[in-house]
């Protein structure tokens, strides 16, 4: 019965993919059908409702910093920071080192903001179209967006994944990050020297884009813009709380967005609940977006992926899955079947979220040491996720460039990370 009802959710997983529907519908049909299951392994309603609360309570406070998240990134656009660090790094851009500075620009506003879907909205956006015209090959550019995005979503201290991680593995978050940072210095490294062989060899020609000129109509550029941003660098290394870090760099945004942009108080409220919206149309495809109802979305898909795993923990479901771990996979050692388990938990849920959450639960007689756990899981599944041709971390990117799907195959760092980032003991 429990292979059974797992194997109803991956079909309402295919069925939600091919019909185009949202994750979140797959997610509820899955909390359904495991309250069923919870019925039928005897289970009172009660007790299941209080498995259910008991999951969401444990990332109720990743919950309520997503929030803050969006707000956040709402006021970095509308303050001009956002805007100053593109304008400033598309000056960097030259041919023949385009491919290595389209992944160091996206991994460091991806470090900076914690979001690969807002960096490949803003700075991802602007890489495609300056490698366009300079003709670099649109799959070598699309890779190394798609592994630069993925730097920071998998280390910044605003990153959602990491503090969901760290929730789940019961790990203290800035320790995690410095653990993150050190097992990425030779997948990121070696990285870079690729995107360099690969620029020097693609024979681009073109003049770089004049991006500062994109921005100079809607917005005062000034070097003051950088504040929000250096807070987010600087308070981590103190050891200041996230929310903290958040609230001062949203604190200084929302200064520069009144005193040097010369907007009206009255309307932060619009901006930090609905997001913002650029004056200037032909900046809305890059720089719309952010508010709190932008989180919505991860918000649910969090707490209900989160909403299962007490169910999931509490009953037989992953019992007989755990079991063929133990006799099948455990013959190529733990890091290779961690590998496996975090591989097909990825392409079965189609998101980091809960492909995180199965892969520590069927893994937790693998790797009984929480740090462990979290590099893990951080050197694994939140990075092959992105790899995975159908999971949201892959499609909505790539989609956003109109990259080729074969771009994959240049994500250098997302291979990387997993084959040379981390070991188990």
């Amino acid at each position: 019965m429990a292979l059974a009802t797992l194997g109803v959710f991956i079909a309402g997983l295919i069925i939600c993919l091919a019909l185009g529907l949202p994750l979140l519908a797959a997610l509820v049909f899955g909390y359904l059908l495991f309250f069923l299951y919870g019925l039928h392994y005897g289970f009172s309603v009660k007790k299941i409702l209080t498995l259910t609360g008991k999951g969401i309570w444990s990332v109720h406070r990743v919950l309520l910093v997503f929030f803050l998240i969006g707000m956040l990134t709402a006021s970095w656009r509308a303050s001009g920071t956002i805007p100053y660090i593109v304008s400033a790094a598309g000056g960097l851009m030259k041919p023949e080192i385009f491919p290595l500075a389209a992944f160091l620009l996206n991994s460091g506003l991806s470090l900076l903001i914690g979001t690969s879907f807002g960096t490949v909205a803003t700075m991802g956006a602007i890489c495609m179209s300056i490698g366009n015209m300079m003709g670099v090959d649109p799959m070598i550019t699309g890779g190394a967006i798609l592994g630069g995005l993925y730097v920071g979503d998998r280390c910044s201290p605003l990153s959602t994944s990491a503090l969901v991680v760290a929730a789940i593995t019961e790990t203290e978050f800035y320790d995690n990050l410095r653990r993150m940072f050190r097992t990425a210095l030779l997948p990121f490294g070696i990285s870079c020297l690729i995107y360099i062989v690969l620029g020097l060899i693609s024979g681009a020609e073109g003049a770089p884009a004049d991006t500062a000129a994109l921005f100079e109509k809607s917005y005062t550029l000034t070097p003051l813009l950088l504040l929000p941003a250096a807070a987010v660098i600087i308070m981590p290394l103190l050891k200041i709380d996230v929310k903290i870090t958040m609230s001062t760099s949203l604190l200084l945004a929302l200064l520069l967005y009144i005193f040097v942009q010369h907007m009206d108080f009255s309307t932060i409220p619009d901006l930090l609940i609905c997001g913002y919206q650029a004056r200037d149309p032909a900046l809305s495809h890059m720089m719309n977006g952010g508010g709190m109802i932008s989180m919505i979305m991860p918000a649910f898909t969090v707490g209900i992926s989160c909403s299962y795993a007490e169910i999931l923990q509490q009953t037989d479901l992953l019992q007989k899955v755990k079991s063929l771990i133990s006799k099948v996979l455990m013959k190529g050692g733990k890091r290779l079947t961690f590998m496996i388990v975090a591989a097909v938990s990825a392409m079965v849920t189609c998101n980091q979220t809960l492909s995180s959450i199965l892969t520590r639960q069927l893994c937790d007689e693998i790797v009984t040491d929480k740090e462990d756990m979290m590099i893990a899981i951080e050197n694994t599944t939140i990075v092959m996720a992105a790899l995975i041709p159908w999971s949201i971390a892959c499609s909505v990117p790539l989609s956003t460039l109109e990259a080729p799907m074969t771009s994959i195959l240049f994500a250098c760092y997302l291979y990387l990370q997993p084959l040379l980032g981390w070991r188990l003991k």
